[in-house]
C-alpha cells in the first residue's frame, strides 16, 4: 500500500492539510494529490470551513512528485484521475475550482509540485533556509502542474524563465525578494505564522472573502475589464446577506463583527 497520507484537522473555520510522507520527504505520490485533491473538496463543500491551510510534517515540505510512480499517467497525457468531488490543489485539471482562501507553509525542500502548490495557493510562508527547484527538465519533461503559467505572473518573466529554464535551485530569501513567497520567518515560525493569518482570514465575512477571490482571479484570467463589469453586480447578493447587517452593526457599536457567512 501506498504510504502517501494527508492530515486533516479542523481549528475553527480552518481545514489544516498535513503532507505526511516524511520517510520519502513528502514526495508526492498518485495517492498522496489524490487524498489532498479530497481535503480540497471537502474544504469546499463544508460551509463552516472558511480557510485553509497547507503544510508539511517533518523537514522537508515536499521533494516533489514520485515520477516513477506518475510516469505511466503523464505519458497517457492526463493527469491522475480524481474521486468524486474532489478538487484539483493545482486549479487545473478539475472542473470544480475551489473558491475558498488557502494558506500555505514551507520549510526545507521545496520541488516542482511543491511550487506549483504554492502558485496555485494565495498567501505563502516560508522558513528560512527552505530550498526551492523547478527542476522537472532535468528528468527530460516540464512542469505541467502551473509553474510554466503563473510563476511569470508572480515573479516576472526573466526571473521565471530563469529558473523554469535552468532547473536551479534559489533560496528562501530569493524566493521573498521576487515575490514567491510573502512572509520569510525564522525556521521553526513558519506553521505558526502562516496559521496566525489563516485564522485571521477566517474572522472576516466569508462571502466577502470569496468574492474578493473570485473578483481578483476574474481579473487575472479574463482581464481588467471583464472584472470591473462584475464589481457592482457581484456586490448586490453580499448587499442582502446577514453578514454585511452585522458589519455595520460591529461598526457602529465599535466592535469585533461576528460573521456567519449568511
Amino acid at each position: 500500500m501506498s504510504e502517501a497520507s494527508i492530515t486533516q484537522d479542523i481549528d475553527g473555520h480552518i481545514l489544516m492539510m498535513g503532507i505526511n510522507r516524511v520517510l520519502k520527504r513528502n514526495a508526492f505520490d498518485v495517492d498522496m494529490y489524490r487524498e489532498l485533491a479530497g481535503a480540497y473538496g471537502r474544504l469546499e463543500d463544508d460551509a463552516d470551513l472558511r480557510c485553509g491551510f497547507l503544510y508539511a510534517h517533518g523537514d522537508h515540505f515536499t521533494a516533489g512528485i514520485d515520477l516513477p510512480q506518475w510516469a505511466g499517467t503523464l505519458a497517457d497525457g492526463r493527469f491522475p484521475s480524481l474521486p468524486s468531488g474532489a478538487i484539483d490543489p493545482l486549479g487545473i485539471y478539475s472542473e470544480r475550482i475551489l473558491s475558498k482562501p488557502v494558506v500555505i507553509a514551507v520549510q526545507g525542500i521545496c520541488f516542482t509540485i511543491g511550487i506549483e502548490l504554492l502558485l496555485a495557493a494565495d498567501i505563502r510562508v516560508a522558513a528560512a533556509g527552505t530550498r526551492f527547484g523547478q527542476i522537472e527538465i532535468k528528468r527530460g519533461i516540464y512542469a505541467v502542474g502551473g509553474a510554466t503559467i503563473r510563476l511569470f505572473q508572480e515573479v516576472g518573466w526573466g526571473n521565471a524563465m530563469r529558473y523554469l529554464l535552468t532547473a536551479e535551485e534559489f533560496s528562501a530569501e530569493a524566493a521573498y525578494r521576487i515575490g514567491l513567497v510573502q512572509e520569510l520567518v525564522p525556521h521553526g515560525e513558519q506553521h505558526d505564522r502562516a496559521l496566525a493569518i489563516a485564522r485571521t482570514i477566517a474572522a472576516q465575512a466569508p462571502l466577502g472573502v470569496q468574492a474578493s477571490l473570485k473578483s481578483a482571479r476574474l481579473a487575472r484570467r479574463e482581464g481588467e475589464r471583464a472584472a470591473m463589469d462584475r464589481l457592482l453586480p457581484d456586490l448586490l447578493p453580499l448587499m442582502e446577506s446577514q453578514d454585511v447587517q452585522e458589519g455595520i452593526a460591529a461598526f457602529k457599536e465599535r466592535r469585533e463583527a461576528r460573521f456567519t457567512g449568511k
